[in-house]
């Protein structure tokens, strides 16, 4: 069943009145087609005029979406050959940060991200994608291993934020951040980060420490939440739609910004209505840009990450 968000309500109705005439039409020996086919007409026209115009809250709600594609989603739809590899070394194995080797096209790939899960229980099991210390450790394996053997790195962020559990800042949570952040702008090979989703705080940046940043169209990607910012601010978080318009979230304002490098187009109606031809596109975009980063050195990479970040703090 289709879930609709808030400013969606004008298209809820007109797709169940669809769903309903065709349910009839199977029925009924009276022909509705050129009717069934006005109201479709219209409401295609009605879902493109919507989600042409999203406000940045509009666009934070679309990234959160429950049915919006996650990092298992893309690994099934866009990349081949996926060999997970788990733990830390440390202390154990973080289900909300996954990494392992895949190909991409004709490339082999180190694959890292995050999952938050799509129902429930895998919800939890994934710990809605906000990795814990371990899971920020397990990527530093990775990333490492992935300079050992040549592979670029591609990663996909999807995360409100890191953990902030007790036990997480226990195990050292800001070091593993910091510690990750510091493997990406130290990778001897390309690396392309993604925003898939959500792209929060310093849980993103450090799977986003890359020479080339890359976010689907109705992606978010901010220092805080918006919720989190109106609390600070505002103190309440109803004020998140005003927090989320101050804050530049959306990608079309980073793009502008030159914190990110690249826009990618999602379907009319966002990636969750139709994952498949997200996937193609997210392949596209970090296909070419691995291609254009193969020919570079290593010591190019680092400059390249160097200069990038060095920009955005001056």
């Amino acid at each position: 069943m289709q879930t609709y968000l808030e400013f969606e309500k004008p298209l809820a109705e007109l797709e169940k009145r669809i769903a309903e005439m065709r349910a009839a039409a199977n029925d009924d020996a009276v022909d509705i087609g050129a009717e069934l086919a006005q109201l479709e007409s219209k409401s295609a026209e009605l879902l493109k005029r919507t989600y042409s115009g999203l406000t940045p809250w509009q666009k934070t709600q679309v990234a959160r979406h429950p049915a919006r594609p996650h990092f298992r989603d893309y690994v099934e739809l866009a990349f081949d050959e996926f060999v997970p590899l788990g733990g830390d070394r440390a202390f154990g194995d973080d289900q909300a940060i996954i990494g392992g080797f895949a190909r991409l096209g004709e490339r082999r790939v180190m694959l890292i991200g995050h999952e938050k899960g799509h129902d429930t229980s895998s919800r939890i099991k994934h710990n809605f994608g906000m990795g814990k210390p371990e899971g920020y450790r397990k990527a530093i394996r990775l990333m490492e291993m992935a300079g050992r053997f040549g592979l670029p790195v591609v990663t996909l962020v999807d995360t409100s934020g890191a953990f902030p559990g007790i036990e997480a800042e226990e195990r050292g949570q800001a070091e593993a951040i910091a510690r990750a952040t510091e493997a990406c702008l130290a990778l001897p090979v390309p690396m392309v980060a993604v925003i898939v989703g959500e792209g929060g705080s310093g849980g993103a940046v450090a799977l986003a420490s890359a020479e080339r940043v890359l976010m689907l169209e109705h992606a978010i990607y901010s220092v805080i939440s918006p919720e989190g910012c109106a609390s600070i601010l505002w103190r309440t978080a109803e004020k998140a739609p005003d927090a989320a318009e101050a804050m530049k979230v959306s990608a079309q304002a980073l793009l502008e910004l030159g914190v990110i490098d690249r826009v990618i187009a999602e379907p009319v109606g966002g990636a969750h209505r139709n994952p498949q031809a997200t996937a193609t596109a997210l392949s596209q975009a970090v296909s070419e840009e691995l291609e254009t980063l193969s020919h570079r050195a290593a010591s190019d990479l680092i400059r390249m990450r160097e200069e990038r970040f060095l920009q955005l703090a001056g």
